[in-house]
């Protein structure tokens, strides 16, 4: 379906996915070294494994805010950053990295929707907040710590770019 949003729709996707201006999200966490995802390289507060399950956790309560009538909202900064360095299991980095492609699809879908108005006031939000907003701020944030990401990537020396 063809409305006047289209164009918007389509470059805010894009901005979701990334790559444009910088590497993807897919392409900073391809081939992580796992014995490596605990690390704090000198002067940097967090670890890959901190950096990655951030992302998911700020991702996934943008997407809730943006269509949860019962929406609870996290305490900052205390409910968004794990406090280990380290994943309890094994297998959670894919798992979180699973998790956050699977949220930015469900964000693509929204945006995608005929259905999603881009512009209307989320009802339970506080300051006004729509669905643009909502999504700007999904891709804003996660492209920064992609950044991040990379740069942690490089100070371990698993960067190959």
């Amino acid at each position: 379906m063809h409305d006047e949003n289209t164009a918007l729709r389509t470059q805010l996707v894009a901005l979701l996915r990334g790559g444009q201006a910088h590497a993807t999200f897919s392409e900073a966490v391809a081939d992580f070294p796992a014995n490596r995802i605990s690390e704090r390289p000198e002067g940097v507060p967090y670890s890959a494994w901190q950096l990655l399950e951030h992302i998911r956790i700020t991702l996934h309560d943008l997407l809730e805010f943006a269509i949860n009538p019962g929406y609870v909202e996290l305490d900052w900064p205390a409910d968004y950053w794990p406090k280990s360095p380290t994943p309890e299991l094994k297998q959670s980095w894919k798992a979180t990295v699973k998790a956050i492609e699977a949220d930015l699809k469900s964000l693509e879908a929204l945006v995608h929707s005929p259905e999603s108005n881009l512009y209307a006031t989320i009802p339970w939000g506080k300051n006004n907040e729509t669905l643009l907003r909502e999504v700007l701020l999904a891709a804003d944030h996660t492209s920064y710590h992609i950044g991040e990401l990379i740069l942690l990537r490089r100070l371990l020396g698993s960067w190959k770019n």
